[in-house]
């Protein structure tokens, strides 16, 4: 998705700590509006949360801005799994499971774990004609992405939960995945 900002709306990303990120570096999204702070009705809680020093709120979306004012999203927040304390965007683990010659559709999750407090788990629709192993596809995740990013678990199914627009339904992804642990 690529936008140029309205004029009365400025937009940077941010990391963790609430640190502006240079041009081009992928972070929670902030925007700051000179008309005015938005905020969420009646909660004051989840507006605070959501707010850094000098005006900057977020609605939790990731991605990054670059250097002539074009927004680029890739994620949302609340799709992010942290895993041992890192950041891991699931739009780009299924991004990079997408070049595997197997995988021909690829929705990931974050699952709770002990150690970690949560990994991410892929669920995979085959590529026509083939079958894909779990256990294959989880080495090669390792192989080829961080050792953080790469997915513990994979379960191979027929066809990925959709909504009426043909958005992924990781709500139900995640329900599966409780039942499956």
């Amino acid at each position: 998705y690529k936008r140029q900002p309205a004029g009365f709306l400025t937009v940077a990303a941010f990391d963790d700590e609430g640190n502006r990120l240079p041009d081009g570096e992928t972070g929670v999204l902030y925007f700051l509006r000179r008309d005015g702070m938005p905020e969420y009705v009646g909660d004051a809680d989840q507006t605070a949360a959501n707010r850094l020093p000098g005006g900057w709120f977020t609605v939790g979306d990731v991605g990054h801005v670059d250097a002539d004012g074009y927004v680029y999203l890739s994620d949302r927040k609340v799709d992010m799994v942290i895993t041992g304390g890192a950041n891991v965007y699931p739009a780009e683990v299924e991004r990079l499971m997408l070049a595997h010659p197997e995988v021909g559709q690829v929705a990931v999750v974050g699952i709770p774990d002990d150690r970690l407090g949560e990994v991410g788990m892929a669920f995979v629709v085959p590529a026509p004609g083939t079958h894909p192993d779990p256990a294959g596809i989880v080495s090669w995740c390792r192989d080829e992405m961080a050792n953080y990013k790469a997915p513990r678990r994979v379960e191979v199914i027929d066809v990925l939960p959709l909504n009426a627009s043909g958005k992924v339904l990781k709500v139900e992804l995640r329900q599966r995945a409780a039942g499956a642990i």
